[in-house]
């Protein structure tokens, strides 16, 4: 339950952060990837692709979930589940914050976010079961195919027994997971939240259904990186991509009393929906004009304090051009820098708003800007820092996601240091 009201002034600080992505495994890998301009889209491998136009993923490549788990706890683990809860493991230990399943801890909660949770467990097994027959298909399926199993297995493998939740809000549900936790630790519901996503949905009937309704690149040229071009005039889609990445969110006060590192504060989060179609962004751009100047005025921020903007830029026509208009209509002549860092990471569904809210903490750490990759030819007005970063005083950082539906959503972070 929830403290007085007296805490729902409760400032709220990012204290660790666990990546598990294609551009590495951990913070460090993670940032230096950005940082030395590598991107991890390659050809798919995780099945055969043969029958669909898109051909090109970003697959975490050196995923060994033996790493992470013991044999029997891998035989209850999908794909999925490794991604959020390895990703967890690694954002306590960043955070350098204890957990115990002989104590667990009431007051430290799990917000997780997932568009598809288990599916490709699910094909998986279902493939199986037509092959072999019901006696065949692992018993776990039972428990591994809901989205809510991440922030679930996180909460039984650490023990933490506070507020858990999923949301399943498509490409935004990992900045939602942030900002619902932002939320409950404002509001006194906890003192600590893992909060992020984890996605894997690099399996032949998923892939297929995306491909079927051409929302993918579909590029065939010698460098499958190439495929991921925001805001570039010849942007053809997006690239599916696969990981998990936790941030800890902790209240300023239990931080500070444990001497913790802070990366960044979360100053205002919000969201809101379209109301328009399931795939097609609203060409007024209301809502999403709407969704960041609702996160500026939670910050307390004005738009001329806002030094970067992390764009939801998934790299299809509609949508990157939909969003510089709005990105225009906020911040008018004195837009901020604004980089897509899709190109690195993939698409990653409702893992991508936790990576790149990561990607926006480390940004104001390091006051460096991260680019926008394989940059081209320029389809808008705005500084997208095409294809090398640079170094720049950063104060505050604005991270969009946005998802099918019609599902908007934007947090503002603050440089702590």
């Amino acid at each position: 339950m929830p403290k007085s009201p007296a805490s729902s002034k409760n400032r709220v600080v990012i204290t660790g952060m666990g990546v598990i992505s294609c551009i590495g495994i951990g913070r460090d890998a993670f940032w230096r990837s950005i940082r030395e301009g590598r991107s991890g889209i390659g050809r798919v491998t995780l099945f055969d692709a043969t029958g669909c136009a898109a051909k090109c993923a970003g697959e975490v490549r050196d995923w060994r979930g033996a790493d992470f788990f013991p044999p029997h706890k891998l035989k209850r683990f999908d794909r999925y589940v490794q991604f959020a809860v390895g990703s967890a493991l690694l954002a306590l230990e960043d955070a350098r914050l204890p957990w115990s399943k002989e104590r667990p801890q009431a007051r430290t909660g799990v917000s997780f976010g997932t568009g598809l949770g288990g599916v490709a467990q699910a094909e998986q097994e279902h493939a199986r079961f037509l092959e072999k027959g019901i006696r065949s298909v692992n018993p776990a399926l039972a428990f591994q195919i809901f989205g809510g199993s991440g922030h679930s297995n996180i909460a039984i493998e650490c023990g933490l027994r506070g507020v858990g939740t999923t949301n399943s809000n498509s490409c935004a549900s990992g900045v939602i997971a942030i900002g619902e936790a932002l939320r409950y630790l404002r509001d006194g519901w906890a003192d600590v939240m893992l909060a992020g996503g984890a996605e894997a949905p690099i399996c032949p009937l998923t892939f297929s259904a995306f491909d079927r309704i051409s929302t993918m690149s579909r590029w065939q040229g010698e460098s499958p990186a190439m495929a991921c071009r925001p805001f570039d005039k010849d942007r053809d889609g997006f690239v599916m991509g696969e990981g998990g990445c936790t941030l800890v969110l902790e209240t300023l006060e239990h931080a500070r009393q444990r001497g913790a590192h802070i990366y960044a504060e979360v100053l205002g989060y919000a969201m809101n929906n379209d109301a328009f179609h399931m795939t097609s962004p609203l060409p007024s751009g209301e809502s999403v004009i709407a969704c960041m100047k609702a996160a500026l005025a939670d910050a307390d921020i004005a738009p001329n304090e806002v030094d970067y903007i992390n764009a939801h830029a998934s790299s299809t026509q509609l949508n990157d051009a939909n969003e510089a208009m709005c990105i225009r209509e906020v911040f008018g002549t004195k837009t901020p820098p604004v980089s897509g860092t899709k190109p690195f990471t993939a698409h990653p569904l409702g893992a991508t708003g936790a990576m790149e809210t990561a990607i926006c903490a480390l940004a104001l750490q390091d006051q460096w800007l991260p680019p926008t990759l394989h940059h081209q030819k320029p389809d808008c007005d705005l500084d997208v820092i095409p294809n090398t970063g640079r170094s720049a005083p950063l104060r505050v950082a604005m991270n969009n996601a946005f998802g099918f539906g019609g599902i908007n959503s934007t947090l503002v972070l603050r440089n702590w240091q």
